[in-house]
């Protein structure tokens, strides 16, 4: 089975907006015409049912990327950025935007911006930017549509849940081993899952509470939410048939 999404394109532009809880929705074009911040808030907004588009995360939540034909040497170059709030998911960015080890360069973070305190101002009236809610979204800029997506009111879960996976990796660390896992996962999935997957990765050492939570004692760890039973493959993650088995597994 073959998903429907779209293959990367050779040259592009791509823009990723993170929210404080972790969610990730990001888009790309490749015609490099467009600059989409607005159309990423507005999405938010209807899927996790916002009172109004989250403007107030630009730029401090946001990773871009430039995937670009240098006309001098006829070779295709790429320049990666992000803020320093969202640096530590640069092995998620790599594996959305097939970048392999590339290392992001931190985006100039002026005095003022992206006051930690001021942010918090705005957590009361949008409670649901600080909770993490399994999401990981390509928009598609042309009709402003999600691809993938989860929607976080709790009327919408059971309907997503009928049709898509929720997994959740668990690594250790960021180093050049885990982004190999990401890389090597999400290709499965594009290539094996024709309903639509959210998967979290998950750094047992940055939150050792979920590993307790979700009883994981070893990494890598991938496992699989939903649909139920709930079942993980923990250690070897390159065996694609019994990653596949455990996709296939249901009650």
């Amino acid at each position: 089975m073959i998903s429907d999404k779209p293959p990367l394109p050779q040259l592009f532009k791509g823009i990723a907006l993170f929210t404080p809880g972790g969610d990730l929705i990001y888009c790309l074009d490749s015609s490099k015409q467009g600059r989409w911040h607005l159309h990423l808030c507005a999405t938010l907004q209807e899927i996790l049912d916002l009172p109004e588009p989250p403007h107030f995360l630009l730029p401090c939540y946001t990773a871009t990327i430039d995937h670009w034909l240098d006309p001098r040497t006829q070779k295709i170059r790429t320049f990666a950025e992000a803020y320093p709030m969202v640096m530590r998911y640069q092995s998620v960015l790599n594996a959305i935007f097939d970048t392999g080890e590339l290392v992001w360069q931190q985006a100039p973070w002026p005095d003022g911006l992206c006051d930690r305190m001021v942010l918090a101002t705005y957590r009361s009236s949008f409670p649901q930017l600080w909770e993490n809610h399994d999401l990981v979204i390509r928009v598609d800029l042309l009709k402003r549509k999600p691809l993938y997506s989860q929607p976080a009111v709790s009327a919408q879960q059971a309907q997503l849940k009928a049709s898509g996976y929720v997994l959740r990796l668990f690594v250790k660390g960021h180093g050049p081993n885990t982004e190999r896992i990401l890389q090597n996962l999400h290709q499965l999935l594009e290539q094996h899952l024709a309903q639509p997957y959210t998967l979290k990765v998950v750094d047992v050492l940055t939150h050792p509470e979920q590993a307790e939570t979700n009883q994981v004692s070893a990494t890598p760890t991938l496992v699989k939410v939903w649909p139920h039973p709930i079942r993980r493959i923990i250690g070897d993650l390159d065996q694609v048939e019994k990653i596949l088995q455990m996709l296939s597994m249901s009650e």
